[in-house]
């Protein structure tokens, strides 16, 4: 597949020929990390395996008032396979169609039905922004993301049950959340701190997570921290190893909270938070629950393992590195699953070249610290997520204190990426544990969420 940028930079190097052929043999290997059609399990639409999943995963936020399967499907059908501009040039008049007819509404006094217009025009800001992060300084990250947030807090300003955004202090500025109550009671209950992982949004856990955990009586708090959302598109914070920098002043905050029960708060966090939430569990005794989906035991170790095993002196030495990005960059250009992992790795991270990101990898893992988490924990896995395959498991086996493995299998069509498409049953099974570990019992749906 890349035959002709092999080719090219075999003839151009001045290196010695065994060295040209591994350079060349990683390189080949890890796009095949970030393209192969294994990458997800469920095909959709497109042949292009990330184009499919990002898809699929927009409109998984309908069962939770973030989209509507036709209009998905419409916007769908019009973009042109690989081509990022199609995409977001589709998802944008999408949710642009739906902030203007919420506006409308809001107008004629309809406030449920403008609501409800406002989420899903969020969520396809958001997906509109994914594939821009190839120039960081491209205008249209800041605005559609802008839109995004926007559209979300005026649906907010109208839901029964109170959504606030909040800001958090945190070393000399603050981090973005949002405080997700179950009535405007004040009274305290348990609260569930949620957040994202390499690529997601504030605006998207509301769907993801938050939704299901105020129905069962939960009190949430949404939050970003470096390399996410806001935080790294205004403020310009990449992401850190050492999360319970993030964790501890969040729970400063949160014990505050007249809202939170501060002997009950558990954390949650979804896909490389599965690395960044147990990080901060380790060096916090506050929490009193800890979910992962899934567990992330090293990072960096799943990259270099699917390169093929390539030797990390590759990546240290000036001359192998430079070339690395050269013939990277050039793939980039012609695949847009390994041009968007890069790219995002890149943007999120703080790194200037595609061997610059992986080498910051490096020091994204759990081995000094998992020993020291002592909450409960339950590690989640889904049967066919090849993103980081294995790396729950061991998650679990290196875990000392009291442990849950949930697995969710293709038999429930549940076995993708934090289980994209299956949201209600994924939540089912996961607040089911929840409930039990913090010994929540209820006998009924809290009233203001029934409406």
């Amino acid at each position: 597949m890349y035959a002709a940028d092999v080719r090219i930079f075999s003839e151009r190097s001045m290196m010695k020929k065994s060295r040209i052929r591994q350079i060349c043999l990683a390189l080949v290997f890890i796009f095949i990390l970030f393209a192969s059609g294994e990458a997800h399990a469920v095909k959709f639409h497109f042949k292009e395996p990330l184009y499919s999943y990002q898809a699929f995963r927009t409109m998984s936020a309908a069962v939770y008032g973030g989209a509507d399967i036709g209009e998905c499907l419409k916007t769908i059908y019009r973009i042109k396979e690989g081509d990022d501009n199609s995409w977001y040039r589709e998802w944008y008049a999408a949710a642009e169609l739906r902030e203007k007819t919420a506006e409308r509404f809001l107008s004629e006094g309809h406030l449920l039905s403008a609501k409800k217009e406002f989420f899903r025009a969020a969520n396809y800001y958001r997906a509109a922004e994914f594939f821009l992060h190839t120039n960081p300084n491209d205008p249209r990250i800041l605005a559609s993301w802008g839109k995004s947030r926007g559209s979300f807090i005026k649906g907010a300003r109208l839901s029964n049950a109170p959504i606030r955004p909040v800001e958090i202090p945190f070393e000399g500025t603050s981090l973005p959340g949002y405080l997700c109550l179950v009535d405007d009671s004040q009274v305290k209950r348990p609260l569930l701190l949620i957040q994202t992982g390499f690529d997601g949004t504030a605006e998207e856990l509301y769907f993801q997570a938050a939704v299901a955990a105020l129905e069962r009586g939960y009190n949430c708090l949404i939050f970003e921290g470096p390399g996410q959302g806001r935080v790294i598109r205004e403020q310009k914070i990449p992401f850190r190893r050492n999360w319970e920098t993030v964790l501890t002043p969040l729970l400063d905050y949160a014990g505050k909270l007249p809202e939170a029960d501060p002997e009950r708060i558990a954390l949650y966090g979804l896909s490389f938070g599965g690395y960044l939430a147990p990080r901060a569990a380790a060096f916090e005794t506050r929490l009193k629950a800890l979910i992962v989906n899934g567990g992330v035991y090293d990072f960096h170790a799943v990259i270099m393992k699917k390169t093929g095993g390539v030797p990390e002196k590759m990546l240290d030495d000036p001359g192998m590195s430079k070339e690395f990005d050269r013939v990277a960059y050039g793939i980039m250009k012609k695949d847009p699953a390994a041009r968007w992992a890069m790219a995002n790795g890149m943007f999120t991270f703080g790194a200037k070249s595609p061997s610059e990101w992986l080498r910051m990898t490096r020091s994204y893992h759990m081995k000094d610290s998992i020993g020291k988490i002592r909450c409960p924990v339950l590690v989640v896995d889904s049967e066919k997520d090849t993103d980081m395959p294995g790396q729950a498991m061991q998650f679990f086996n290196a875990l000392t204190g009291p442990k849950t493995f949930l697995m969710f299998t293709a038999e429930d069509a549940a076995e993708d990426h934090c289980q994209a498409g299956a949201g209600v049953l994924s939540n089912e099974r996961i607040l089911d544990w929840l409930d039990e570990t913090m010994k929540v019992k209820r006998t009924s749906v809290p009233a203001s969420l029934n409406n």
